[in-house]
Formats: C-alpha cells, structure tokens, sequence
C-alpha cells in the first residue's frame, strides 16, 4: 500500500491534538495562521523526506502515465478512499476549530487528503517503477466526497470508514511483497485487509428514537490469495492460487457517539473509531457464504 496507512495515522494524530482544543465561534486569525503555517510546513517537509527516502532507491525516467487498476482487485483503491476521507476530515476539523466557516472550511479544508495524495501521484509519475495513476486520482476523489456530501447534507457523518487486518498465510509465499512481520502485513498483505463502510443505525431512524446510539452496520470489502498485483505475474503460483473478492456484514461501535464525562477521553475514542471492531459477521465471495464467529 506505500505509505497510505502511514498518512491515515499521521492524518489521525493531527486529528487527536486538534480535538483537545475548543473550536472558534468566530475567525480567530492567530490560529488560522498557525494551522496555515503547520500544514505547510508538514505538507513540504513530508514530500522532501518522501521524495529522499524512498524514491531515490528506484530509477527515474520522464513523467508517465500507468494503469494499475487491475491491481491487487483494487483493495489499493480502497486504501486510497480512506486515506483521502480522513485526511479531509482533519483538514475540514482544523479550519472549523480556526474558526473559519463551514462552506470554507469544505471548500479549502476538506480537499487537503486529495491534494496531498494527487502530490504523491506527481512523484510517482516520474518513477520507472509507477506511474502517475488516474484510478487513484478517482479514489480520492471519492473519499473527500464521501465525506464533504455528509457533511453538507447532514452536518454530521453517518457512514463512515473503518479499517481492520488479520495475518494471512499468503504473506510467507513472498515476504518481500507481502511483508516479513505482523506491521509490514498489516500494511500490505492486502488477503487481511478489510474496508469497511460503517453506517450509524440510530442516526438514520426518526428523530427522538430510543435505539442504541452507537451501533453500528457495516459493510465490509476484501479480498484473498493475492500473491502479485496482477494475475499474470503471479509466477509459479499461477494456477496455485485463484484471486476472489469478499464482501461481508457485520456489526460495529461508533466510538464517538458513546457519551463520556471526560473531555480528555473523546479524541481518543475518535482516532479509535478508524478500526473495525471484532464481531461476528457474514462472508458473501464466489466460494459461497461463510459465518465467522468473530471477525477482524
């Protein structure tokens, strides 16, 4: 996945230090231009490391164009969405706590995940071993919509998107693409991967109902025995290992909208609320229908 589960979390950390702060009623211009000023900064210091330190290790060539859309049966997409999602919710949640409006703050602040990956795209247009992909572009794009339209519509998110891995024997076959230990496979053995869209059920019944305020339903996609990015240079595993995609349904807890007393606790249930709790949920794929008693 290259670095895209990294930017979610660094995405999510920014996130958590914001929430400690109350938000502005009105333009506080000192905060403004210290939120100007730190994304900045980490948006030109993050692609000069980026750029250092990993694509000097791989040959340059002219700007180019690459289709890996049939890749890894676009979970890497999936990647892309979410990044893209929480990214724009910081950029969205730092503006508003500056005090900036609500359509600037969608407009200019919302946009920050697609801006910054559509820079990594750049970067990747001038490696030899990428290539500047309009299937990612595509994908950003749709998770800044995903949540900029909810944020419109209902000044909340309803939907949001959750994130869950398990370890796979895939990964051994080839260490090298898949990851040698548990933190390289949860970020790139995409057979663990799980997406999910995660919507509120009390959020979406009438308003003054007694249902459970954070349960969740959630809708899950994923995918299995991926040895390659594409199908055909799975090697001496072709013919081995038959790539298929899954889809599940499964229950969820939307952390924040468990209510506690203490201030300190809610950004912390809020970062949390990236990760797919374990429950037990119901498998759909072309091998049939499967239970897993708990699922992550």
């Amino acid at each position: 996945m290259r670095l895209i589960l990294s930017i979610l979390f660094f995405s999510t950390s920014l996130q958590l230090s914001a929430q400690f702060l109350y938000p502005s009623d009105t333009l506080n211009k000192k905060r403004l231009t210290g939120v100007i000023a730190t994304e900045a900064v980490g948006y030109g210091s993050s692609l000069f490391l980026l750029n250092s330190l990993w694509y000097q290790y791989y040959d340059r060539e002219k700007f180019h164009f690459f289709n890996d859309n049939p890749e890894w049966l676009q979970m890497d997409k999936a990647g892309h969405v979410m990044t893209s999602y929480y990214m724009g919710q910081v950029g969205y949640d730092v503006l508003r706590w500056s005090g900036v409006k609500k359509k600037q703050s969608l407009l200019y602040g919302a946009t920050l995940g697609s801006f910054y990956l559509l820079s990594m795209e750049v970067l990747d247009g001038f490696s030899s071993d990428w290539g500047f992909s309009w299937g990612d572009i595509v994908a950003n794009t749709i998770g800044t919509g995903l949540f900029v339209s909810q944020e419109a519509l209902w000044d909340e998110q309803k939907i949001v998107m959750k994130f869950s891995s398990h370890t796979t024997p895939y990964a051994s076959y080839r260490p090298e693409v898949l990851g040698y230990n548990i933190a390289e496979r949860i970020m790139k053995d995409y057979n663990g991967q799980t997406y999910w869209l995660s919507a509120n059920i009390a959020s979406f019944l009438p308003e003054g109902n007694t249902f459970i305020p954070w349960l969740n339903l959630a809708i899950g996609y994923g995918g299995e025995e991926m040895i390659s990015g594409r199908i055909e240079d799975q090697g001496i595993y072709s013919g081995v290992f038959n790539r298929y995609r899954q889809y599940y349904l499964s229950l969820d807890v939307d952390f924040t909208r468990i209510p506690v007393q203490k201030t300190w606790l809610k950004p912390i249930l809020r970062a949390l609320n990236i990760i797919k709790i374990p429950f037990p949920a119901l498998e759909y794929s072309s091998r049939g229908v499967k239970i897993h008693g708990l699922y992550f």
